[in-house]
Order: structure tokens, then sequence, then C-alpha cells
């Protein structure tokens, strides 16, 4: 270590930081919310939305793929999202961009549950709906790579995959509230009243959770990292020119390392619900289950998502991020090829729950252990200066690959060919994530303060 290294160090570890608590709470909150809302939203395109907004249209496969287009529309403005709070995360600091970014998330999710349905506004409620939703994806845009840097630029050299999962923990979380939320409105109210008034409820409870983030995160403290930065006169004026000019392959990298675990989460968690409890004319699998029972069983798996989350970031601390995500790559390779099996109504019936809960929990762990190390992988992959701008719009262009259309193109390939095509759809994307990391360096053990 030169004396400059050693001069830094002493640095950085003199600097006032959060406490772990805080930390915590600050990076977590945020993805909490994003998973809440996307949830919510996901939830409530495949089940209310084709009614709700797409009543008119005679047939019902037709009316789910419209609403579930409009769950599209925040994945596409994402990545416009993570330019702009990207460029002032850089410039500015981690802090004011993260509090800007969860108001506007904030704002466009609770007035979702304020608009008026097509039978009240016609077509200019779902051009509202469309604008909701894709503010809230400017919002979200800047919400994850923050996160992230508030986690790992506070941690401890050794355990930057273990603060990393903090923000990714917030996935769970985000989605057990949710799907807990749709779970108790369909318990104690029928079809009629979700559709009436049910189904705005989660959308408007999401400002609880936006007022504590905004509390926790108006008194944090900026991330050493980014102070250091500041203090070395190292910020630049044009993040987004450096990252494009000196940083592009590790965008791609990014990309491609995040997009399977999108498309991994949505197959599970929006796609295989409108499966397991629509007809086939409906665009289901007619699995014959209630979407109360299918909410059951997710919020089970959702369990181990959480445990696998930690138990892979502590392994990438201890092995190194690479080989985590090569093994998890390979086993979703086999599980892609494998899960149709469990799902296909002429290999296991109807209703059978253990096969369905197999499904999403063997899915759900191995998405935990795919997404837990990108907390940690992607930050790394940037240099300080450009780090909320490198791994935001990597992360959110994996939204658009791995995300925006899952649902949609799910649908449509297991309606016309079937639940195992679905299966090659999701082994494409993790053999993507597999080329995409093997082409990274390994970075367990870099320079986090360059």
């Amino acid at each position: 270590m030169t004396a400059a290294d050693t001069t830094t160090s002493g640095k950085l570890k003199s600097m006032a930081r959060d406490s772990v608590k805080t930390v915590i709470a600050a990076s977590m909150v945020g993805t909490a919310i994003e998973f809440y809302d996307f949830y919510a939203y996901g939830t409530a395109a495949a089940n209310y939305f084709p009614k709700v907004f797409f009543g008119d249209t005679a047939n019902p496969t037709v009316a789910l793929l419209a609403s579930l287009l409009t769950f599209a529309i925040a994945f596409i403005a994402r990545p416009l999202g993570s330019l702009v709070f990207g460029h002032f995360g850089d410039r500015m600091g981690r802090k004011t961009t993260l509090v800007v970014s969860l108001l506007t998330m904030g704002v466009a999710t609770f007035l979702i549950g304020c608009l008026p349905t097509y039978n009240q506004w016609g077509i200019a409620a779902v051009a509202v709906l469309c604008l909701c939703r894709f503010v809230q994806g400017i919002g979200l845009g800047g919400e994850w790579s923050g996160a992230a840097l508030v986690a790992t630029e506070n941690a401890p050299e050794s355990k930057r995959a273990l603060y990393g999962s903090f923000p990714e923990l917030g996935a769970p979380i985000g989605f057990f509230l949710s799907n807990g939320t749709y779970f108790l409105l369909e318990t104690f109210n029928d079809d009629d009243a979700m559709l009436a008034w049910g189904w705005r409820v989660p959308f408007l409870l999401s400002a609880i959770l936006v007022i504590v983030g905004l509390v926790v995160r108006v008194q944090m403290e900026e991330t050493p990292i980014f102070r250091l930065a500041q203090e070395q006169k190292k910020v630049v004026k044009s993040p987004l020119t450096e990252v494009f000019k000196k940083s592009w392959k590790q965008v791609l990298q990014a990309t491609f390392l995040v997009a399977v675990t999108y498309t991994l989460f949505y197959t599970l968690a929006t796609w295989s619900l409108a499966w397991g409890t629509k007809s086939t004319e409906q665009g289901g699998g007619s699995l014959g289950f209630a979407n109360q029972e299918y909410l059951l069983m997710l919020m089970i798996a959702v369990c181990v998502f959480a445990a696998f989350i930690v138990i892979s970031c502590v392994n990438a601390d201890k092995f190194g991020r690479k080989r985590v995500i090569i093994i998890s790559s390979c086993c979703l390779v086999a599980f892609a090829l494998l899960f149709p099996y469990l799902l296909d109504p002429a290999v296991v019936g109807q209703r059978n729950f253990a096969a369905n809960l197999l499904f999403l929990c063997l899915g759900f762990a191995l998405m935990g252990t795919a997404f837990g190390p990108i907390g940690a992988f992607l930050p790394e992959l940037f240099d300080a200066n450009v780090r909320y701008s490198g791994s935001g719009i990597g992360y959110n262009l994996a939204a658009i690959v791995g995300a925006a259309f899952v649902p949609t193109i799910a649908t449509w390939l297991s309606h016309n060919w079937g639940v195992h095509s679905v299966g090659l759809y999701l082994c494409v994307m993790a053999l993507c994530c597999l080329v995409a990391v093997l082409s990274c360096k390994e970075t367990k053990d870099v320079d986090f303060t360059k």
C-alpha cells in the first residue's frame, strides 16, 4: 500500500458515518417501497385492471395483455430516471438524490390509487394511469443504485456484499407487504368489492412507507466515500459522459447480470399468479387455484427468497461475487428447463399445492442467490465518481431487457405455445447472465475509494 493509499484509508476511517441501523433503514426502505409498488401494480394488472381499465375489451386474454403492457411503462421510464438521478447523485451526493427519488416514486404510486376507472373517464383514465406509471418509473430509476451506494459505501471492506444485501432484502419485504395487503383484503371482501375499491388500498397505503423512508433519509449522513471524493476534487462535471466514454463495457455487463433476476422475479410473482389462477380462456393455465391461495404460497416462498439473499451475500464476501453468480446462473438454466413440468396440468393435475410450492420455493431460492451479490457487485464495477450513474444505468436497462415485457411475453408464449416455452425464455436470459459474469473480473478486493 502506498503512502497516498494509507492517507486515504486513514481519512475514510476518521469520517463520521451513520450507524449500521441507519444504513440498513435508509438503504432497505427504498427497495422495499420499489418492490411493494411494483408488485402491487403487477397484482392489480393481472387481476383487476383488465376489468377496471380495459373492461370494454371483448376478449379476456386481450384485456389481460393490454393491462400487462401498462406494467411495462415504468420499466421503460427507469433508464431515463437513472440518467437524471445518476447525474445528480454523482454531482451532489447520494442523500439528496435519494430523498427526491423516493418522493417522486411515492407521489405517483399514491395517485394511481386515486384514479377514476374506465367507466368514469373512458380512455382518459388509461392515459393518466400510463402517465402515473411513467413518473413512478422515473423515480424508481434513481432508487436502487443510490440505496446500494448508501449501504456499500458505509461498509467495512470485508463485508461489502453483506451490507449490499440490505437494499436487496427490501425486495422480499416489499413483496411480502404487498402480498399480505392483498391477502387480507381478499379475505374480507368479495370480487365486486375488490373491483370497486379494494384494489386501491395497497397504492394508498404506500404513502405510509414513503413517509417513514423520507424521515430516515433526511436525517442520514452523506456517505463517507462521496465526501472523500469531494475533498479530493474527484467529482466530475458530467458523470454520464464519463460512464459512456470509459465504462460502457461495465454498463453492458451490469445490464445482463441483473436482467435474469428481473425475468425470474416477474415470472414467479406476476406471470405465475395469472397462470395459476386463471382459466385457459382468460390467458392462464387452468391450474384451479384461488387468488388468495396463490398469494399465500407466494408469501411462504418469499421467506425463502430473503434467506437466500443473506446466504449468497455471506458466500460472496467469502468466495467472491463471480463464483456465486456463476453457480446461480448454471442452476437457473437447469431450473428453467425443468420447472414447466411442475406447472403443466397434464403432468401434475389441478390444485397441486406441493408441485406449485416447490416451483415457487426453488425459484425464489435461486432468485435470492442471483440477486443478493448484485448489491455489491454492480457498484464495484465502476469508479467512485461515476458509481451512481454507472450502476443505475446498468440496473435500469436490465429492467427493460429482463422485466418490462416479461408478464406480457410469458402470457403470450404460454397461451400460444404452452408453459415449456416460458422455461426456454428464462433459460435464454440465464445464459446471457452467465456470459456476462464470465466476462467480468472478480471485484471482491477492489479499492472502493477509487
